[in-house]
This record gives structure tokens, sequence and C-alpha cells, in this order.
């Protein structure tokens, strides 16, 4: 496409991932022109980034979203190629108009529009739904003496397969679900011990993403009216018991320590005064999300987030964001809590936009 003009379209989706297929899926059943602008090579988002043998804590049919169910090519959970291949497919089975690679590095107001700005492109919406999640922005906390430490710092983020530590004394850092996982392979092959700075929560067997996304379900509806419900206690950052993680349980791996003080040259410094020797620490630590390109709309509180009323920008009506967690809607950055949080978006969006006439080639019949 030429690069000294813009695209204009009346919705554009910054983000080629679960939350911005599922914002597509129902922009097609309205008669706005849309397009994602994704900066991955292909399809998956930040699914392309996970590590090999990343699990699922729900089956294929809890974990799928809008309009397209999930099939898994194993039993019990899907892997992180089950995803991969599912949101590809997503992507193809509905044509959804995708332009890539091409990182929207910032968006700013002109004529009243939108207009996002990168890799030599400008794309001017009437709408925009940032949809970029979290990957590109991991979460490690500071440490006295990190920078003085010669072994290796990797964020789960980059973390791909168990056998580079082979061998090595490792320490895992972070009591969710990667920091489980991680520890449950990288034990098997190298001497691991795992840091987290609470006791880690650990889920009954039987429960799984089915279960939890239920109970969030329910607290959020709860909360809307004002009520107060006797959910038990478990939400989607406790550990779920996939086979992996049993398995680790079964070699007694799973007893996390707490937070060293410091880093030293050669390791750690615990608290005790206890100084050891480390080959690697891997940061389960999480993300924090991309919006780096909103700034020029001074839309970005003190916090890194957005003030949202719903999933729509306070500061800027004309901006919604999708699956980026909680604050914009509870479970929004799993595959199955994303899509009624992208219904209304595209619902608010189709309010707020004058109609357009009902020949648009994205419209869906």
């Amino acid at each position: 496409m030429s690069t000294t003009r813009d695209l204009d379209v009346d919705v554009l989706v910054i983000g080629g991932g679960q939350a911005a297929l599922a914002t597509a899926y129902f922009l097609r059943r309205t008669g706005l022109s849309f397009l994602l602008v994704d900066a991955e090579d292909g399809p998956g988002g930040a699914w392309r980034h996970a590590w090999d043998s990343l699990t699922l804590f729900s089956p294929a049919t809890w974990s799928s979203i809008a309009g397209r169910q999930m099939v898994s090519q194993r039993e019990g959970y899907p892997a992180r190629d089950d995803v991969l291949a599912y949101l590809s497919d997503y992507e193809a089975y509905y044509a959804i108009p995708v332009e890539r690679p091409a990182l929207v590095q910032s968006v700013h107001r002109a004529d009243g529009r939108l207009v996002a700005s990168g890799a030599g492109r400008r794309w001017s919406a009437r709408a925009i739904v940032s949809a970029t999640g979290t990957w590109r922005n991991p979460f490690v906390p500071e440490y006295p003496g990190a920078a003085l430490f010669a072994g290796e710092q990797l964020h789960s983020s980059h973390y791909v397969e168990p056998e580079r530590f082979t061998g090595k004394k490792v320490l895992v850092v972070g009591g969710g679900n990667s920091g489980a996982q991680i520890l449950a392979e990288v034990s098997r092959v190298a001497e691991a011990r795992w840091v987290t700075q609470q006791a880690p929560s650990f889920l009954p067997d039987d429960v799984d993403g089915r279960v939890l996304f239920a109970r969030a379900t329910e607290r959020w509806r709860a909360q809307q009216a004002g009520k107060v419900v006797d959910v038990p206690v478990g939400g989607l950052g406790d550990i779920v018991m996939v086979p992996p993680v049993r398995e680790a349980r079964g070699r007694g791996v799973l007893h996390a320590v707490a937070p060293f003080e410091r880093f030293t040259a050669t390791g750690v410094a615990w608290a005790d005064g206890r100084a050891e020797q480390v080959d690697a620490v891997i940061w389960c630590t999480g993300f924090r999300p991309v919006l780096g390109h909103l700034q020029p709309l001074d839309v970005l509180e003190a916090d890194g987030r957005v003030l949202v009323d719903g999933t729509r920008s306070v500061r800027c009506p004309q901006l919604w964001l999708v699956g980026y967690g909680d604050w914009t809607g509870a479970a929004s950055a799993t595959l199955v809590g994303v899509t009624r949080y992208a219904r209304d978006t595209v619902a608010g969006i189709s309010a707020a936009l004058e109609p357009v006439p009902q020949n648009s080639p994205n419209a869906s019949p």
C-alpha cells in the first residue's frame, strides 16, 4: 500500500491476537468498514511467543472465542500449538482483513478522527480499538545488585524450552501458573528452586479454568448488581493442577521459598545472610499493558492504564480497549473471557458512529 496517503476506515483494531479477532468477529456483523493492524509476522498474537510446552488450564471447548470452536489435537488440555492453529484458522475462516507486520507507534487526533502511524504507514479511523495485550511489556522487579549478576536472567516471555538449563542451578521466580509450569519442566533437567513472594495457591485437582471462569463471572455479576455472593475462593491467578504440574508435585518439587534479598556477581544472597551460586534466574513475574502508542492522546493514568467506562476511554471517547485484564473486564485477557467484552465494545462503537451503508465489503450476511 502507498506510504503517502492514509487508509481510511470506520474502525481500526490495533492487534492481531484473541481480543482483536473477537472484536473483528462482531465488527463483521455491522456495516462498518474495519481493519486489523498487527505487529506480528503471522496469526496468533502473543501465543506465537509462548514457550513450547505451555498448557492451557481449560479444555478446548472452554478455550474458544466467539463463533468458532477450538478443536484440540490431543486429549485433555490444549497446548500452545493448538491455540496457534486455532487462531490462524479463525482468521482465515472469517477472512478478517489484517495488515501485518506493522507496528503502530502512535495514535493522535486529527480533524475529528484518530490517526495511527508506524512502519511508514498511516491509518485514519472514526474509532480505534486497542487490543495490543501485554506481551511486549514484560515486568521484572528491581533487585539490588541485578546489574552485577554474571549469570543469565530470562523473562518467561522469552523462555522456550528447558534443555538450555540442563545441569545448571536455576531460580524460577513467580507464583502463578507460568511459574509452576516452567518450574515443573526445568526441574527435570536442572537443580531448580521456586521463589515466590507469597505461598503459592494451589487449586484442587478437579478445579480447572471452567470453574475459575464461572466463579469470576458470578463475582463480576454480583459486583455489577451491588451484591455480595458466597463464591469459593479461587481466581484466574491461582495454580491449576494440569498434568505437568501434578507430575512435579509427585516428584516433590512444588515447594516455594521466600525471595532472596539481592544479587551477587555469582548468584544471590538470602535473608539469612547465606550467599548461593546461581546460574540463571527465570522471571515469571507477569506483564504490564502495552499502551505506549496511546501517549499522544493523553489518556494514560499514573498507573500506566487508561481510565475506562466499560471498555471505552473516558478521556478519548473514540478509543476502546479490549483484552487487557480485569480493568477492561473480568477475565478479558483469556480466550473464553474476551467474547462478552468484544461484543459489548462493538455494540458501543456501532451506537456511537453514524449508520453507514450496509453494502460494506466487511459486512457479513
